[in-house]
């Protein structure tokens, strides 16, 4: 593998791992796209997980959630609440301190589309209102499969909707998907068949079951990440998350300092997603030597060893001292200039 490539996959698991660890503000609003084939809900206790470690805070706002989930210190019931009278009582909750003191914030929306679905216009106003610094990282999901009920009254005839204005405002953009399913379509890719379809856009009526696509040894999910720098330039790439068994032990971590329990690694690396058109050569001494590999095959350096170079003989003593002479015939289509220096 080229270093270029391998350091811009490097660079994208490591801003994976700082958008995680809420490291330096690297996202102040990170938004979570799940659908019923996949929940959100193991990227969200990753998020917990690692909050719980750097000893931030976390608050949690409840639309559709009804217990305190674990690791969280603050439950805000929201559902039947005003957008004015939920920010007060969110930022009640933050802590106080001497200036550039603040203890870092981690909070979590369980779903936005009630928000979305009772003042999508004013859904920019309320999450800036939440975030009242670099200390606090906001983190919402939003269910794509999930239909918004929108009024004529509420949302404009030329206003965005609010998935757009959303994914808009947010400087990160996490969606998940299962990763049974990307197998599957693997699978039908290596064998030239049509991929195949879950979820709602298999075009079955009946009752949508999620997650029935699972596979014993591809445990996890997969999450597309979205990240755009202060620079403007927007980092996508694709990850696996493997998280612990509840209540069992934890995983040993990879490729992270924050030991979590949970396993992460690029798409590309995963045993069953890796190209199996993707050649395989052993390095030789030579390309050791180089930064790159040329992936030659026996045959194709056999062939390269008995190329004849043009004007070969040029390179050998001719004698009389003319050895490296530069040896040339003009064509017809050549237009000799007298004021060149002699060939």
């Amino acid at each position: 593998m080229a270093p270029t490539t391998q350091h811009s996959r490097s660079h994208a698991l490591l801003l994976f791992q700082k958008l995680l660890n809420l490291r330096d503000g690297a996202s102040p609003l990170t938004l979570i796209l799940d659908t019923l084939e996949q929940s959100a809900k193991p990227v969200v206790r990753e998020f917990v997980a690692r909050a719980r470690i750097s000893k931030s805070k976390i608050i949690f706002v409840s639309f559709a959630t009804l217990k305190k989930p674990a690791d969280i210190d603050i439950f805000v019931k929201a559902r039947g609440k005003t957008p004015e009278a939920l920010r007060s009582e969110i930022v009640s909750h933050y802590p106080t301190g001497p200036p550039g003191h603040a203890h870092k914030v981690l909070l979590i929306f369980d779903t936005l589309n009630p928000l979305c679905t009772a003042i999508p216009s004013q859904i920019p106003q309320v999450l800036s209102s939440l975030i009242t610094g670099p200390a606090v990282s906001l983190v919402a999901t939003y269910h794509t499969d999930v239909p918004l009920v929108l009024s004529p009254q509420s949302l404009g005839e030329y206003e965005p909707h609010p998935l757009t204005v959303l994914s808009h405002l947010a400087t990160a953009i996490l969606r998940t998907s299962n990763l049974g399913q990307a197998v599957e379509r693997k699978r039908a890719r290596d064998r030239s068949l049509v991929e195949p379809e879950f979820g709602l856009r298999e075009g079955r009526e009946g009752v949508l079951v999620g997650l029935q696509i699972r596979e014993r040894d591809a445990e996890g999910l997969v999450v597309e990440m979205e990240i755009r720098r202060r620079s403007g330039r927007s980092v996508a790439e694709k990850f696996v998350l493997v998280s612990p068994p509840p209540g069992g032990a934890p995983l040993s971590a990879a490729k992270s300092k924050v030991d979590t329990g949970a396993r992460i690694s690029l798409l590309s690396d995963h045993p069953l997603l890796r190209d199996i058109h993707e050649p395989v050569a052993e390095e030789s001494a030579e390309d050791a030597a180089t930064t790159f590999s040329l992936g030659l095959s026996e045959k194709q350096r056999k062939d390269r060893e008995g190329i004849v170079l043009p004007y070969f003989d040029a390179q050998t003593d001719i004698g009389g001292g003319e050895g490296g002479r530069i040896l040339y015939e003009m064509g017809r289509e050549d237009d000799f200039d007298d004021e060149e220096d002699e060939i």
